[in-house]
């Protein structure tokens, strides 16, 4: 059983827009299906309807300033469902859980890249979460230039895919200041490789959280 008190395992994936979290998500997800581990992919913001409905709204662009505030409390709005609703239960049930973004993208974009202090983000984590963290969140980490030439060839971006070169920079470095806080829990891996070198990577990063569920699901 993980630190959350859970037969299921929390795992996140995390990095600034382009490094391929979503390509590799959908590998992990066939994965997993394939090999018959009960698994749980989603996303954030989003996750349930109501969080969906926030996700649309963060992701579009407004005339009227969305100010860092107002987007960081939305984050935890959405964030507040997904866990009740859809996370928890999920845990509960002895599942893996793997989220594409969670509470560390607030401290990265909210934080370092909006310039909200982290002892505002760790208010609203402890009311949100009441002790909830990933027992692995896998960073996918590449130089911004190689993320946003990926963004660059995207039909059409959103409102956080706009941003500026600057913002990405600070973003990134977020990240890697938390990896480097929290080494038991962090694992980067290099995005910036081939997408087999990647996926190999992975696999092998994921084998631990694997053994976890299939042996809690054997004992169930």
């Amino acid at each position: 059983m993980n630190a959350n008190k859970y037969p299921g395992v929390f795992v996140t994936l995390e990095g600034i827009e382009g490094v391929g979290k979503t390509t590799n998500l959908r590998f992990l997800a066939e994965y997993l299906h394939e090999h018959n581990v009960p698994v749980l992919v989603t996303r954030e913001p989003g996750g349930t309807p109501l969080a969906d409905d926030i996700r649309h709204f963060l992701l579009s662009e407004h005339e009227e300033e969305v100010l860092p505030e107002t987007e960081l409390l939305l984050m935890f709005a959405a964030r507040a469902q997904h866990i009740k609703n859809v996370i928890r239960p999920a845990l509960a049930a002895g599942k893996l859980v793997l989220c594409d973004r969670f509470t560390d993208t607030s401290y990265a974009y909210q934080g370092a890249g909006r310039g909200i202090e982290k002892e505002k983000i760790a208010m609203l984590e402890q009311v949100v979460q009441d002790g909830l963290k990933p027992e692995l969140t896998i960073l996918f980490d590449a130089p911004i230039e190689v993320g946003l030439n990926r963004i660059k060839a995207r039909e059409k971006t959103d409102r956080f895919e706009s941003e500026t070169v600057n913002f990405f920079h600070k973003c990134r470095q977020g990240y890697l200041a938390l990896a480097e806080a929290e080494p038991e829990r962090f694992i980067t891996i290099n995005a910036d490789q081939a997408i087999p070198a990647v996926q190999e990577d992975l696999l092998k990063i994921l084998e631990t959280s694997i053994d976890k569920v299939n042996k809690n699901k054997q004992v169930a």
